[in-house]
C-alpha cells in the first residue's frame, strides 16, 4: 500500500499544542480531497486515513461491484470482471476498495499539497494564539527578554510565543536586558498582515489593578473592589478602593501592615507612589481624599460645570499640587471634576514650593530625613539656606548638598 511521509507536517501540528487532533484530520483530509477533485472530479467515493502517530497517509477508494456492462459512473462503480483480478472471491454487489498511489497525483500536486497544509497549519496556529491571548486580556504574565529595541521590546511566553511590550508602554525608570523576566498585562491583541501581535503594557491602571488583586487576597475574594485607578507610570498613581464588609477596612487592607502589601507593588512600579484611598459617592468627600497628602480647609463646588475651587493653608498648596502637578491632575481624573487649587490666606503673596518627599526617587530617604531634622521639609526651605550652612547644622557631606541643591534648583527652573 503506498503512503507519502507527513512527519514533517504532523510535527508543525504537534509544536501546536492548541490544535486538537480532530481539527488536524479536518484539515488534512480538506486538503487532500482537494487533490482528489482535481484528479477525478469528485472526492465522494474516497476515503483519507491519516496516521498521526506515525506521520503517513493513505487514500482508498471504493467503488460497489456490478454486472460487466452495466457500469454507469466509473468513479463509483467497477465491472465485475475488473473486480476478479484483484481479488477471485468478489461477488456483485460487494464493494471493492482499492489503494491510491499518492504518487499517481504527480510530484508538483503532492508539493502542492503539502506547501497548502503546511499554509494552513500556521493559519490554525495563529489563530489559535489570538484567541488564547484575547481571552487573556486585562491578565497579568511573565515572559522573558528576547531582543530590546529602541521602540519596543520583543519578549517570548513560556511557549515560545512573540509579544510585544512598546516603549509607550513602558514605565519611564524601566530598563531591560535580554534573559530578564519581566511582568506585564495582556492589553490587546493586533491583527497585522494576518498575523497577531500580542501587545503588552506596563503603565495601564489594569497592570496596577491586578497586582494589588495578587497581593490582597479581600480584593481577589471580592470582599473588596477597586473603584478607579488614575496613575502617572513611575511617578504616582491614586487607587479608589471600597469594602462590601463594614469589618474590613479597604484602605488599610491594601496597605498592609507597615505597608507589606503595597511595597512589592511600589518596588515593582519602580517606586512609584501609591495613594489608596476610600471611595465615597460624596463628591466633595472623595475630593478632598483624592488630594492626599494635603489638607483642605474649605471647598467651592459647582456640580453643573464639575468644578471645584479649593482652598488649602500655604504649606499645603505644594502637597496638593505634587511635583510637576502629578498630583492634582491625578486627583482631577479621579474625580472628574477640574480642580482649582487657591492659598487660604488670600492677598498674601508666596513662592511656588515642593514637599521635599516629592523628591524621593532623586534624594535618598535618609537624606530627606536629616534635613527634616533641621526643619527643612520643602525644596525652597532648603534653598533658602546656604551650602555651608546646611554642612554645618546637618550630618550632610559637602558633596551630598551639592548634589540636592542641584536637584532641587532644576526643579523650580522648570516651574
Amino acid at each position: 500500500m503506498s503512503s507519502i511521509n507527513l512527519i514533517d507536517a504532523f510535527q508543525e501540528f504537534k509544536e501546536a499544542e492548541n490544535i486538537d487532533r480532530p481539527t488536524m484530520m479536518k484539515v488534512v483530509e480538506d486538503v487532500f480531497k482537494t487533490l482528489l477533485r482535481k484528479k477525478f472530479g469528485s472526492d465522494e467515493n474516497f476515503d483519507v486515513i491519516v496516521n498521526a502517530e506515525k506521520g503517513d497517509l493513505e487514500i482508498m477508494r471504493r467503488r460497489t461491484i456490478v454486472e460487466d456492462g452495466q457500469v454507469n459512473d466509473p468513479l463509483a462503480e467497477v465491472a465485475y470482471s475488473d473486480a476478479v483480478k484483484i481479488e477471485p472471491d468478489f461477488e456483485v454487489g460487494e464493494e471493492l476498495f482499492e489503494p491510491i498511489d499518492l504518487y499517481d497525483f504527480g510530484r508538483r500536486a503532492i508539493l502542492a499539497a503539502k506547501q497548502t497544509l503546511a499554509s494552513r497549519i500556521s493559519d490554525l496556529k495563529k489563530n489559535s494564539l489570538a484567541k488564547k491571548y484575547s481571552e487573556r486580556i486585562g491578565e497579568i504574565i511573565s515572559a522573558e527578554v528576547y531582543q530590546v529595541w529602541k521602540k519596543e521590546i520583543l519578549l517570548l511566553d513560556e511557549e515560545g510565543n512573540e509579544l510585544i511590550l512598546p516603549k509607550s508602554e513602558q514605565i519611564p525608570q524601566d530598563y531591560f536586558k535580554k534573559g530578564e523576566s519581566i511582568r506585564a498585562v495582556v492589553k490587546k491583541v493586533d491583527m497585522r498582515n494576518n498575523t497577531p501581535v500580542i501587545i503588552l503594557s506596563r503603565t495601564s491602571p489594569d497592570f496596577l489593578a491586578k497586582l494589588l488583586e495578587i497581593e490582597v487576597p479581600e480584593i481577589f475574594d471580592g470582599l473588596i473592589v477597586i473603584k478607579k485607578i488614575v496613575r502617572d507610570p513611575g511617578e504616582r498613581a491614586k487607587v479608589a478602593v471600597e469594602s462590601f464588609d463594614d469589618r474590613i477596612d479597604p484602605v488599610g487592607a491594601c496597605v498592609g501592615m507597615k505597608g507589606s502589601r503595597i511595597h512589592g507593588i511600589v518596588r515593582e512600579l519602580k517606586n512609584e507612589n501609591i495613594d489608596v484611598i476610600n471611595w465615597t459617592n460624596n463628591t466633595q468627600l472623595l475630593i478632598q481624599r483624592a488630594l492626599t497628602p494635603a489638607k483642605i480647609t474649605s471647598m467651592e463646588l459647582d456640580q453643573d460645570n464639575k468644578h471645584a475651587n479649593v482652598y488649602l493653608k500655604p504649606d499645603q498648596v505644594s502637597l496638593a499640587i505634587g511635583r510637576r502637578g502629578v498630583n492634582i491632575k491625578l486627583a482631577s481624573e479621579l474625580t472628574a471634576y477640574e480642580l482649582d487649587v487657591y492659598r487660604d490666606d488670600e492677598g498674601v503673596e508666596e513662592e511656588f514650593d515642593i514637599d521635599l518627599d516629592e523628591f524621593s526617587d532623586e534624594i535618598e530617604t535618609w537624606v530627606i530625613d536629616e534635613l527634616k531634622r533641621i526643619g527643612c521639609d520643602t525644596g525652597r526651605s532648603v534653598l533658602n539656606l546656604t551650602a555651608a550652612e546646611l554642612e554645618r547644622r546637618t550630618d550632610l557631606e559637602k558633596e551630598t548638598i551639592d548634589e540636592v541643591r542641584k536637584v532641587l534648583q532644576a526643579e523650580f527652573q522648570k516651574e
